[in-house]
């Protein structure tokens, strides 16, 4: 299962993962394990024209001609249109109740064992019955199905659904829209997010331009944080050149990878930023004066002005504080009133593999 919120880049990143799975290329970041795939792409909401400039963008930026989707003289992907007339409803409702389909199914699995599909993408699934979504009974029945016909065809079945209205809430396998027996029957469910508000200045995307980046996350096998196990990726647009201005732009998924904080950052300067804590009275507050980013920021040469690099220092010694090269002290301030400070744990050590204590490097100090 794949799910998303509307207007995300799910079909964007639907077309990608299918050109990767028939060119035999890791170019969303993933292996092609055991080389090209033959790709069945079956999107029941865009039109078959739709679906050709979007999968053109992404071969011109790609650079994938002809060739590279060729089996023994045949096309290693096929696409199909609900819009143009290429239905899909492998159940429906009869008077006694949710029936499978029969002859549609059994079409679909001649048609996937004739072709060696590899794998058959369904987007949405919401349009590939005419059940009730809600019917935990009648979707469990649709999953189940799906199931058995990838055992009897050797086919992976990617199932794109979309998720409820959530009103800010982040995607996670259990916001899926209608009845929860369809993520209890998926053998693993990728969620969709778009890069929040609180992420963007993190990683110095400005403004609205934080919509062109979600990430992708395996909410049912991964158990780690999603900001630990996240897959990002960044819609980039193509212009197809049919027309004198570049003619149509559309959007292109490519992989993207976070600014790394600590890129460049050593011992030495967590060190340079020790002293300059124990040397005077940093807030921990980052609306405080004077904040320890300060320091942070004089040490690695920062502009505190511009929110990516206000949103790396906070990030170094959010860091630092977890491994306990700084800690938060209550101290008084200018005020009398007891306030956090940050200040010197286990001083670093940029001459010697291990970091010294606090009270060794107080006691070489007195030494001297």
């Amino acid at each position: 299962m794949v799910v998303a919120p509307g207007a995300t880049g799910k079909t964007a990143l639907m077309i990608g993962t299918a050109l990767a799975l028939v060119s035999g290329r890791p170019l969303l970041g993933k292996t092609v394990w055991g080389g090209p795939k033959t790709v069945w792409l079956w999107n029941l909401e865009d039109s078959g024209e739709e679906l050709a400039r979007g999968l053109q963008a992404a071969a011109l930026h790609w650079d994938i001609g002809p060739d590279a989707l060729d089996r023994d003289g045949n096309s290693r992907l096929f696409v199909d249109s609900g819009l143009d007339g290429a239905e899909l409803k492998v159940a429906h409702e009869m008077p006694g109740g949710a029936r499978i389909n029969g002859p549609v199914v059994s079409a679909l699995v001649e048609q996937l064992k004739t072709n060696a599909i590899d794998v058959l993408i369904v987007d949405p699934f919401v349009s590939s019955h005419a059940v009730s979504e809600n019917d935990n009974n009648a979707i469990d029945m649709v999953a189940k199905q799906w199931a058995r016909v990838a055992t009897q065809t050797g086919c992976a079945i990617v199932l794109v659904h979309h998720a409820r209205k959530l009103g800010g809430e982040q995607v996670s396998a259990e916001t899926a829209r209608g009845a929860s027996s369809l993520i209890a029957a998926a053998r693993s469910v990728l969620t969709l997010n778009r890069m929040s508000d609180e992420e963007a200045p993190r990683f110095g995307v400005e403004g609205e331009d934080r919509r062109r980046y979600f990430r992708v996350y395996d909410d049912k096998n991964n158990r780690a944080p999603p900001a630990d196990r996240s897959d990002w990726y960044r819609l980039h647009s193509v212009s197809l050149g049919n027309g004198t201005d570049g003619g149509d732009s559309l959007p292109v998924v490519v992989p993207w990878s976070p600014p790394d904080a600590f890129e460049g950052v050593s011992v030495s300067h967590l060190r340079a930023v020790q002293e300059r804590l124990a040397s005077g009275e940093y807030r921990k507050n980052v609306q405080a004066k004077p904040w320890a980013g300060e320091a942070v920021a004089e040490v690695l040469g920062l502009d505190l002005s511009r929110k990516a690099d206000k949103a790396r220092a906070a990030e170094l010694l959010r860091t630092w504080e977890v491994n306990g090269a700084i800690v938060t002290e209550m101290k008084q301030d200018g005020r009398r009133e007891q306030r956090p400070f940050l200040v010197v744990g286990q001083w670093a050590d940029d001459e010697a593999a291990a970091p010294v204590t606090s009270a060794a490097r107080q006691g070489a100090a007195v030494g001297r």
